[in-house]
């Protein structure tokens, strides 16, 4: 009985290959660069296209499964495009102290009553560096003290009426 020979399969060729390759074709040489190669695309494109993934891959000299494992594994790296605006609330033990449950709960409520369609995603961390301040909150990249559900509503406001 003949054995079968597996045939290679072709992946279709993911829309961003071509930038991607151009992106870290040089960096993707080096020794251990995957995670490199990973956080210049999310630079470039503010997200990880999981369509690259098998470009990615063969330009790194790693398996489609482990470049994968690498992208899902870090919480900072995205497959998706991001939304217009992060709310991140603190979710530490200092900042529990003083009311970052409650804070996440009216944000919630606000967020599903009254920004509704907007592109907003709220992240819950642990630990903004901002404790003697707390409940803590970071809209983008403007960190918050004393957060409060209408002092986020105002700054997300600012943010999506000023785009």
């Amino acid at each position: 009985m003949a054995k079968k020979r597996h045939e290679e399969v072709v992946l279709p060729e993911g829309e961003f290959d071509q930038e991607i390759t151009i992106l870290i074709g040089q960096l993707s040489q080096e020794p251990g660069s995957l995670l490199r190669c990973l956080q210049r695309i999310q630079e470039h494109f503010g997200y990880v296209p999981e369509s690259g993934i098998p470009v990615i891959a063969r330009l790194c000299n790693v398996s489609k499964a482990e470049t994968f494992g690498v992208l899902t594994y870090y919480s900072d790296l995205v497959t998706e495009p991001p939304a217009q605006v992060t709310v991140r609330l603190c979710a530490a033990e200092a900042c529990q102290a003083v009311g970052s449950r409650e804070l996440e709960s009216e944000w919630e409520s606000l967020c599903a009553g009254e920004l509704v369609g907007e592109s907003v995603a709220t992240k819950e961390v642990f630990c903004l560096g901002n404790c003697a301040l707390g409940p803590a909150a970071m809209v983008n990249s403007e960190l918050l003290g004393r957060a409060t559900a209408r002092k986020i509503e105002s700054l997300v406001s600012s943010i999506v009426g000023g785009s």
